[in-house]
């Protein structure tokens, strides 16, 4: 392995600890209570957040990105946001696809506490050296009302009462 290998593939563990560390970032902006002006750094200007298939709908631009989190306050009362297992891959020098699983606990407006279990398919583009998300997409496993479980219904957490 000559120089120019070895400083690309320090490279590329410097950018999967980079977008690591974003995630980070964005979990702990989530459990600032959604906080929409920490959101503005971690995402590009044309970052999308895909909900849609969970109910949480589609958000295209870092406006719509940042008014849906400025109004999860509304439905939200607590969270704490576990992203684990991460499978990065550097597909350029400015392009990057990650999955994490996510793992969170929360209390809902309604008063419900609850279970939420899932993974998230993000995409990241390195914007003037800083690695943001480009693109997220929700897939839920569960999110059950910790008294009732999900062996009956797995998005119970989520249903009004």
């Amino acid at each position: 392995m000559d120089i120019n290998d070895l400083a690309k593939r320090v490279q590329a563990l410097e950018d999967i600890e980079a977008i690591k560390q974003l995630k980070a970032e964005y979990a702990d902006a989530c459990d600032d209570m959604y906080n929409p002006e920490r959101m503005k750094d971690l995402f590009t200007k044309d970052a999308v957040w895909d909900g849609e298939k969970e109910g949480f709908g589609l958000h295209e631009g870092i406006d719509a990105v940042c008014a849906f989190m400025e109004g999860a306050k509304d439905s939200l009362l607590f969270g704490v946001h576990y992203f684990l297992q991460p499978r990065i891959k550097i597909i350029s020098g400015t392009e990057a696809e990650g999955t994490f699983y996510l793992w969170q606990t929360s209390t809902m407006a309604n008063g419900k506490d609850i279970f939420l279990a899932g993974k998230e398919y993000d995409k990241y583009r390195k914007e003037d050296g800083v690695w943001k998300m480009s693109r997220m997409e929700l897939e839920l496993f569960y999110a059950a009302d910790i008294k009732q479980g999900w062996k009956e219904d797995k998005m119970c957490g989520l249903k009004e009462d």
